[in-house]
């Protein structure tokens, strides 16, 4: 029977690699297969098995270590990368969904409720993709309709209303672009989302866990703090749709992903997040609880930062944050 994947709970052969990966793969499923080989009476294979793991690991840092933005695209996809709700059970304690936007339906794509992080009572509101086929289908592949920033502009007026901290979890390729949701004013609901972000009296902080698509996404991470983690991404559109844009061609999508400065460290140098929170080597798919725990970590650290602060301070500090975003920045 075959071992443990080396970098975590899942074994080699039940992963899913990436076109980038396979040399990695390649030497995980060997690893996989000597450990299948061996038994009490057969030849002893561990130092041979030793060896590869090395190799892995030190070749998977080599990956890592030189991603493009193209293919830090493709790791924020990662269907094995840990969607919202995993991050609602590992961080949040006594979590209470609420639902619906009082005005036309409840939306998937957006969940929301009350709940503790660390003893805080706070409000949560994310976006979620699903796992499998099943719940991707049942949460619209977190691309939310107009209810769903409703609900959330619902949340967020909640929890001022209370004076709880409020936590967001963005993770969407962006807001459901359909006719029914235009009809029902897409753009209106988003832009009344952010303001409800920019008025609220209490801390927000918003951490990009997979995808920040456009303004589906700026619609939940208007916040004080903006925690991004290693391999995430964050744009106002994304690659495929600016290439066809652009160049009429979706194939140039590494292209385009190059221009639009949408990794991590390319956004804390233009200053549209805050901070960069480390992934396992390999990405969060690899570790989903130390990458939770990380975020966790990054979470108590900027709330510590801002329970201190009033509702008028906090409400001046981000407005002001998002007036002098762009500003004396070098391009």
């Amino acid at each position: 029977m075959a071992g443990p994947g080396i970098y975590g709970l899942t074994p080699a052969a039940m992963r899913q690699f990436l076109e980038f990966e396979k040399p990695v793969a390649e030497l995980e499923n060997k690893i996989g297969e000597l450990n299948a080989m061996s038994d009490p009476g057969g030849i002893n294979i561990a130092e041979e098995v030793e060896k590869l793991a090395d190799k892995a690991d030190k070749q998977l840092r080599a990956i890592y270590g030189k991603l493009t933005p193209w293919q830090k695209t493709l790791v924020a996809r990662h269907p094995d990368r840990p969607k919202a709700l995993s991050y609602i059970a590992t961080l949040i304690t006594d979590f209470l969904p609420l639902a619906g936007d009082r005005a036309y339906a409840d939306d998937a794509a957006i969940i929301g409720g009350l709940g503790r992080f660390r003893g805080q009572p706070v409000m949560v509101i994310s976006t979620e993709k699903g796992t499998d086929t099943e719940s991707r289908i049942k949460h619209n592949f977190g691309s939310a309709r107009p209810e769903g920033y409703r609900k959330a502009r619902r949340l967020i007026a909640l929890a001022g209303r209370f004076g709880l901290p409020l936590l967001t979890f963005v993770d969407t390729a962006g807001a459901f672009p359909g006719v029914d949701a235009e009809a029902r004013g897409q753009a209106e609901a988003i832009a009344r989302s952010i303001e409800a972000c920019l008025d609220a009296p209490v801390p927000i902080i918003a951490t990009i866990i997979g995808e920040g698509g456009s303004g589906g996404a700026v619609a939940l991470a208007t916040a004080d703090r903006v925690l991004m983690l290693e391999h995430a991404i964050y744009s106002v559109i994304s690659p495929e749709g600016c290439a066809s844009i652009l160049f009429r061609d979706a194939s140039q999508a590494p292209t385009a992903a190059e221009a639009l400065r949408l990794t991590a460290e390319d956004l804390r140098q233009l200053r549209i997040i805050d901070q960069i929170v480390p992934e396992p080597v390999g990405g969060a798919q690899r570790n989903p609880a130390d990458a939770m725990q990380a975020v966790g970590a990054a979470i108590q650290d900027s709330l510590v930062l801002l329970l201190g602060l009033d509702g008028a301070t906090l409400k001046a500090r981000r407005r002001q944050k998002f007036l002098d975003m762009g500003r004396d920045v070098a391009g």
